[in-house]
């Protein structure tokens, strides 16, 4: 069992090594949820990550073995990875790390740019650890697990008690899980310099595998890759369970679109980048307001390692959920001209066309009409309804696809 001591010494450890990141007030996310919300700001490691503090206090302590470590193999969807990479290079250890082939590109570079060897291996992080352990017992590399070890877990403890000596008054900390070793950490920490306070767990209902664990439930794991693949593991760690059954309070699961609405707000409100798991416990505030109103509450933003094409997309779809983007069908007559009127319309309307349909052959319309399809930039919902109003007053039949 994880202990405050074995944090603390890590802290230690960790002084100078890694960023004491900040932990302040949102005040627009507090208006916006009914809670008090303080975000810590892992996303600001040199890895984008808090995984590197476990890696750190892991292999600083390795560093001082006698006779020394041949090198080390991690296995990750891409923090952890990095972490590992990062300080071994520092303390001039090999790294090898074993990713499942899923992982964003972004992170397998930025792996390779802290000088570890990548490879690419299996579906899952479950298949991923198989061949770790494989390569550790044939090349004798000591295996740095990215959860389910005591080193590590000290480590990560080390954000809860930033958090806490920050905001000693913390009511309520909500921890994004995947393999659990971040909640165990913090959970040992908070409940130690604040008894009262409480600790609540978050996964995607994509991967609940801890939440299973904790509660007896029996939610399936799908087997599509969720946006928060950094907390996608199908099996939670030991340590971490032992941890969490006496110290985490209780446990929440928010889907795909919980997800992706935090990452905008946090990029829209905050102007900090958070990949999906960075996400999630926000995700959880969204999602379920009335558990955290009037609390203080603290949220981790764990990680900003996002690839730039999945983020591209999310805010996309982001800005169709808000309504500043719509697509719009309208029917007129096919003859020329017609394209320039709606589209004077749609700009007397104050909207901007992003982009243009035609439709003739796959529409249910007389044949000398045609169906249009618009993608605006609209100001929000109210905006849409006008621009429609707008075009019907004009003459134009039109609706929200």
């Amino acid at each position: 069992m994880i202990e405050f001591a074995d944090i603390q010494q890590a802290a230690q450890r960790l002084q100078g090594q890694v960023l004491e990141t900040p932990c302040v007030e949102s005040k627009t996310l507090s208006q916006l949820t009914g809670a008090q919300v303080f975000l810590k700001f892992e996303n600001l490691q040199y890895t984008a990550s808090f995984k590197e503090r476990g890696a750190c206090n892991m292999l600083t302590q390795l560093a001082l073995v006698h006779p020394p470590v041949r090198g080390v193999v991690a296995m990750s969807a891409g923090n952890h990875a990095q972490g590992v990479a990062y300080h071994a290079q520092r303390l001039g250890m090999r790294a090898v790390i074993v990713m499942p082939v899923f992982t964003p590109g972004i992170k397998i570079e930025r792996t390779r740019g802290f000088g570890a060897e990548v490879v690419l291996h299996g579906q899952s992080l479950d298949e991923a650890r198989q061949h770790a352990h494989h390569l550790a017992e044939r090349d004798g590399l000591t295996f740095v697990h990215p959860y389910d070890d005591a080193a590590i877990v000290a480590g990560q403890g080390t954000v809860g008690l930033e958090m806490l000596q920050a905001v000693p008054d913390l009511e309520h900390l909500v921890i994004s899980v995947g393999g659990g070793g971040l909640i165990a950490g913090i959970a040992t920490a908070a409940k130690a310099m604040q008894p009262g306070i409480r600790i609540t767990g978050v996964q995607t209902q994509r991967f609940p595998a801890m939440v299973n664990a904790m509660t007896g439930s029996q939610h399936a794991t799908d087997a599509l890759n969720s946006i928060a693949e950094g907390i996608a593991v199908g099996t939670p760690g030991r340590i971490p369970q032992d941890v969490a059954r006496l110290r985490v309070d209780d446990w929440l699961l928010v889907d795909e679109g919980d997800i992706e609405q935090a990452i905008v707000m946090l990029l829209e409100i905050e102007k900090t980048l958070v990949e999906g798991a960075g996400a999630a416990g926000l995700a959880a505030l969204l999602r379920h307001p009335e558990r955290f109103r009037g609390q203080k509450v603290g949220l981790v933003l764990c990680g900003g390692n996002i690839d730039p094409l999945l983020l591209a997309s999310i805010i996309e779809r982001g800005m169709v959920r808000a309504g500043r983007l719509a697509r719009l069908r309208v029917s007129t007559r096919d003859v020329p001209g017609s394209l320039a009127r709606i589209a004077a319309t749609v700009a007397d309307a104050g909207a901007n066309v992003n982009e243009v349909h035609h439709q003739r052959a796959f529409t249910l319309l007389a044949a000398q009409n045609v169906e249009i399809e618009l993608v605006l930039q609209t100001r929000g919902p109210e905006h849409i309804q006008q621009v429609l109003q707008h075009l019907r007053t004009n003459g134009f039949d039109s609706e929200l696809c």
